[in-house]
């Protein structure tokens, strides 16, 4: 009885005065929709869901199985209950007049479950979307992030204009004032959303990429893509996160080319004393022969000084070209071969030995070629197995390093 009366004051405060019968009536229509409401949740719950999750789990596609999960139709489901009580309100409280505020609180929930549901929805497509073999390395979690942005911006703003009882399009138009503010507030956002479309649209940038930006300490690979942030995993295992748009306005190497090409490339050069540098006598090229990979470079070069001797009516000269044989220019012929010969370089690719300027340290002579192997680690190993090789076999051909910490050379 005290319950009642309660209601019946709280009813008189709004200018609504019923008889015991009407209010027993009343009682008996909530009553009705409460338990239509509680028996269409529980027929959603119990009956749809599970027909839903049988006939998924009979199909072959794995798609259906993420779409369908419990978190997506469990917020679908939540909508019956307020609907159904949202069409019985104006049964139930037909001469009330708190039936607008009634049906306004109702509205509110299935905004808000409905916002809800739509963005367990995109989870959904985005846990499918993101582990394709085409879209894997796309910066999907910028767009999710992007778009819950907006449902929710565009969710509140419903949600007020039913508090208000305003139209959502003339409470925009009301905040077209305020868009200076929001566009500073959402500054990060905006200018990480443009930037993610830009770095997806030129294929500037995926997750996976090894990347490298000196000037904010970047070196390493991508591990993810958001709307306001690209995280990247160095090699010492810290962390460096980026705002997209520095990826667009300022410049970072990308090494992805390199791991999708034939080869990695290994550029380093020694420097030889330049005092060593001596012309070929016949007993150097005769131990030279000796060297598997300068037998034909010799025997070719003996019949190229034939050649130009009974062109030119030379006798006893040890020429090539025209010019005689110096053991650097030998040296260099070894190295040629020798890299030609390893399996980890790619032939297709440039190969060669070269001279570069000469200096107060010596002359650098540098090695200029491509290693199959790109991982870093084996990467390493292979060029110091190369010049560990160069090292020792320079004073087989009487040369000598200069190494400029001496300030004198090797012997």
């Amino acid at each position: 009885m005290e319950l009642i009366e309660g209601i019946n004051r709280l009813l008189t405060d709004w200018g609504i005065k019923q008889t015991t019968a009407d209010l027993l009536d009343q009682y008996m229509a909530i009553a009705i929709a409460l338990l239509t409401a509680f028996a269409a949740d529980i027929f959603c719950r119990k009956i749809i869901l599970k027909t839903i999750s049988r006939i998924v789990q009979r199909t072959k596609a794995t798609w259906d199985d993420i779409l369908f999960d419990h978190n997506v139709t469990l917020h679908l489901s939540r909508l019956a209950a307020p609907i159904v009580i949202y069409l019985f309100i104006p049964f139930i409280f037909a001469e009330s007049g708190a039936i607008d505020f009634i049906q306004r609180l109702c509205q509110i929930y299935i905004t808000i479950t409905s916002l809800a549901f739509v963005n367990a929805f995109l989870k959904a497509a985005y846990s499918i979307y993101s582990v394709k073999d085409n879209l894997r390395d796309r910066p999907l979690k910028g767009l999710l992030q992007t778009l819950q942005v907006l449902l929710w911006t565009v969710g509140s703003i419903v949600v007020i204009a039913i508090l208000i009882d305003k139209s959502p399009g003339a409470l925009l138009t009301g905040l077209g004032a305020s868009a200076a503010v929001l566009m500073l507030v959402f500054k990060d956002s905006i200018m990480g959303f443009v930037s993610g479309v830009q770095l997806s649209a030129n294929d500037m940038l995926k997750v996976g990429d090894w990347i490298t930006m000196p000037k904010y300490g970047a070196d390493g690979t991508v591990i993810e893509v958001t709307l306001n942030t690209v995280k990247v995993r160095n090699f010492d295992n810290t962390i460096t996160t980026i705002p997209p748009y520095l990826l667009v306005s300022d410049s970072f190497q990308n090494w992805r080319g390199m791991k999708e090409s034939g080869g990695r490339r290994i550029k380093r050069s020694i420097n030889i004393d330049m005092t060593s540098i001596r012309f070929c006598t016949p007993e150097m090229l005769e131990k030279y022969r000796k060297i598997d990979l300068l037998k034909d470079y010799i025997e070719q070069t003996e019949e190229i000084v034939r050649t130009y001797n009974e062109e030119h009516g030379i006798d006893n000269a040890i020429l090539v070209n025209g010019r005689r044989q110096t053991n650097l220019g030998v040296f260099r012929a070894y190295l040629t071969a020798y890299l030609k010969s390893l399996p980890v370089v790619n032939k297709e690719l440039n190969c060669m030995v070269r001279h570069l300027q000469p200096t107060d340290r010596g002359l650098p002579v540098e090695l200029y070629f491509f290693s199959t192997i790109k991982d870093w680690i084996p990467y390493e190993g292979v060029q110091a197995d190369v010049f560990d090789h160069v090292l020792a076999i320079i004073p087989e051909f009487d040369l000598r390093v200069f190494q400029s910490a001496m300030a004198t050379p090797i012997e």
